[in-house]
């Protein structure tokens, strides 16, 4: 048994958005930091306690910038014994919302595979929290061989329906939430994720079930758990001194009733309408105060457009129903306060709401009802599980102003009710929702995914010159390596002067016996390495030694009998010659005026479980090719296999075909020659646009980086 196998296991959690630390959480200081951030944490605790448990890192994006504290620049911070936060660079230092964040996230699963390098063996599991996350997770999870977990928290289609449905343009929709690369991300990790952890069955039968890479089969109900010691019920003869001070401020009769709202300041959490509801009930008015957290603030002209606008509405309706000295609305709380809020709302015989348009799931429902307080919610996903369970309060249309009134006043009025629902939320909330039993059913589900057969690490395996070298460049051939022959003599005498420390590969679109042949024509010497037939193939240039841990590896979930059936159902594709046919590469010709769109060939084969890369070129051509496989993917697994650090391989190239190999944290090189799809690269840091064509400018973008020397890296800024 190797030592892996007998330690216990390894959990990597990536979570990469919002203000990540283990104390004093910043929930709700703006969209991206809110009950996502809450949960990674609870659960990286709660995994690391359970006995088969070992090691868990949560991973998420490393911040250096004055304007937020000085925690989220730590590399590394101890949630509790074995979890451990990591933060890893991404991007630029300052802090971005997760809208920008997509052109860096290559340079994110970058850094992730670094460290797992560092720790010093593969995780059991990686598991992704939101798109972005899934992004980098796939894209880690390929490379190292290891099953994806992925919990999507929100989900685009969702949203993109609810922005529609609220009046915003498709355009402004696009432009502002990166829509169309949010969902595509998501369908990706669909088709790559081993299990899908939601919290509600509303989340699998209405929202999962919109996208075409929908498989029940791989998703598991598993509602998230509370902190039982921190959400309790209020002591007997407790005084919260503090709290009651805060809403004395606000309160002309603060011992009523409480009505208690809990959220970002976000449109979606729709804190206006629960205004409306309050300032048009008189009854509700006389009967009960309403208490409003929306997150801290100290100045609302300095904060997020969103989160402005909701808090100017929020004061514009108090002006306009009066509702000074019924309603209190803090402007900062610490975390600590936040469980004491539920207890003296509970104490006062109060309830807790929830307005929101949507709710996925609900973590401020549970920490409520552990609390003693009743519920009033939307008629929503989370919401209808957690008063099904634990039969604690009543479901709101949240568009209905006068209904949410109506429900509010029933809760406080009604005592005899109000008792039965305090005691019916803290059974409920044992029984279903504590974290024990979501760790206990979350490891049973990973102990299945586990028994599956995995691929072995890459190993050493070949006889050739790469143990020596701690250096790589890596080339695309046409256009890129060839096109000028004294520049490419030049760029030879060059790399052959630089000694045995640098590596020399090319990565190309076509068969190995056509590149060596190309390659033969303009009296290039076999590379080191050659990635072929658009990364689905690697041999090493001693021999032309055929990587086969490469083949084990792509052919996850490659099934070429069925995705040839499926594919003779596509009007306007035509086999092409045998010779251009693959292991793990199908090829086709292509007639564009009667095929379908990409995009509806891809659906096709999702919706029959079928999960692959297609690359339609010059208008003419298509290959399908493994989700694992690709020029930029085998690059990576190169560099892991035989230890070549990110930062020390230079890839150079010409075309879109190419832009997966330039992104990341290698070093990039565009030729001057270069087609107008890469154009949208230009200002990466670590992306060097070169002004001469085909091999002189590679060789400009070795002497940019000082490539054969003492490489020079660029800085993010």
């Amino acid at each position: 048994m190797s030592e892996q196998e007998s330690a216990g296991l390894y959990l990597v959690l990536l979570s990469v958005h919002g203000l990540i630390r283990g104390h004093n959480t910043e929930l709700g200081r703006d969209a991206d930091t809110g009950g996502q951030v809450k949960y990674v944490i609870e659960l990286a605790r709660a995994l690391a306690a359970h006995p088969d448990v070992e090691r868990v890192d949560l991973i998420t994006r490393q911040v250096i910038d004055p304007r937020v504290d000085a925690d989220y620049a730590e590399p590394l911070e101890e949630l509790a014994p074995g979890a451990f936060i990591v933060r890893l660079p991404c991007g630029p230092r300052r802090y971005l919302r997760k809208e920008v964040l997509w052109p860096h996230l290559d340079s994110l699963a970058d850094a992730v595979l670094q460290h797992t390098r560092q720790v010093g063996r593969r995780p059991d599991v990686i598991h992704s929290h939101y798109a972005d996350a899934g992004y980098v997770g796939t894209r880690v999870a390929q490379l190292l061989g290891v099953p994806l977990i992925h919990t999507g928290h929100s989900l685009g289609r969702v949203k993109h329906e609810r922005l529609l449905e609220s009046g915003i343009k498709e355009s402004t929709i696009e432009n502002q939430y990166n829509m169309s690369q949010r969902i595509e991300a998501e369908e990706i990790v669909l088709g790559n994720a081993a299990l899908v952890v939601v919290s509600t069955n509303q989340e699998v039968e209405e929202q999962y079930s919109q996208y075409e890479n929908y498989h029940r089969k791989r998703m598991q109900v598993i509602p998230p758990g509370v902190d039982l010691e921190r959400f309790h019920r209020p002591h007997r003869f407790e005084k919260m001194a503090h709290l009651e001070s805060v809403l004395e401020r606000f309160l002309a009769d603060p011992g009523k009733p409480l009505i208690f709202a809990l959220s970002r300041a976000d449109p979606r959490k729709n804190i206006a309408t629960l205004i409306r509801a309050y300032g048009e009930n008189a009854e509700l008015r006389e009967a009960a105060n309403l208490l409003v957290i929306a997150g801290n603030r100290d100045d609302i002209r300095s904060m997020e457009k969103g989160a402005a606008e909701v808090l100017d509405e929020m004061l514009l309706l108090i002006d306009r129903y009066d509702l000074h000295g019924q309603i209190a609305y803090p402007k900062h709380h610490e975390p600590n306060d936040v469980p004491e809020y539920y207890r003296l709302a509970a104490q006062r015989h109060g309830v807790f709401v929830n307005p929101a348009l949507t709710e996925p799931f609900g973590l401020t429902l549970i920490e409520a009802a552990a609390s003693g307080l009743p519920i009033v919610a939307t008629n929503d996903g989370g919401p209808r599980d957690i008063v099904a369970f634990c039969k604690n309060g009543q479901l709101v249309d949240p568009l209905d102003a006068d209904a949410i009134g109506e429900a509010l006043l029933a809760a406080v009025s009604d005592r005899p009710r109000w008792r039965q629902w305090s005691r019916n939320g803290m059974k409920g909330v044992l029984a279903h929702y504590s974290w024990e039993g979501h760790v206990n059913k979350y490891l049973r589900e990973v102990r299945k995914i586990l028994r599956s057969p995995r691929p072995s690490a890459p190993s050493r395996t070949s006889p050739s010159r790469l143990p020596g070298i701690d250096r790589l460049l890596v080339c695309d051939i046409d256009n890129t390596l060839l096109g000028d022959p004294d520049g490419l003599q030049d760029l030879l005498t060059e790399l052959q002067a630089a000694g045995q420390n640098v590596g020399f590969a090319v990565a190309t679109g076509r068969r190995l016996d056509s590149a060596l042949q190309v390659l033969r024509q303009w009296k290039v010497p076999t590379p080191d390495l050659l990635i072929t037939a658009v990364g689905s193939e690697i041999y090493y240039g001693n021999g032309l030694i055929v990587d086969t841990g490469w083949h084990s590896h792509i052919n996850y979930r490659w099934k070429p009998e069925a995705i040839r059936e499926a594919m003779s159902e596509v009007p306007g594709l035509r086999l092409q010659p045998r010779t251009e046919q693959r292991e793990f590469k199908i090829s086709y010709f292509a007639d564009p005026k009667t095929m379908p769109s990409i995009r509806e060939i891809r659906r096709h084969l999702r919706k029959l479980d079928l999960h692959l890369k297609l690359i339609y070129s010059h208008g003419a051509y298509l290959d399908l090719l493994p989700i694992r496989a690709s020029k930029g993917l085998a690059v990576r697994y190169l560099a892991m296999k035989w230890n070549i650090p990110q930062e020390a391989l230079l890839v150079a190239g010409d075309s879109g075909n190419d832009e997966e190999m330039l992104t990341g944290n290698t070093l990039g090189v565009v030729v001057g020659n270069f087609s107008d799809e890469l154009e949208r690269l230009r200002g990466q840091p670590r992306v060097y646009f070169a002004e001469q064509a085909y091999a002189r400018g590679v060789l400009e973008g070795i002497h940019a980086y000082n490539f054969f020397e003492s490489i020079r890296i660029p800085e993010e800024t």
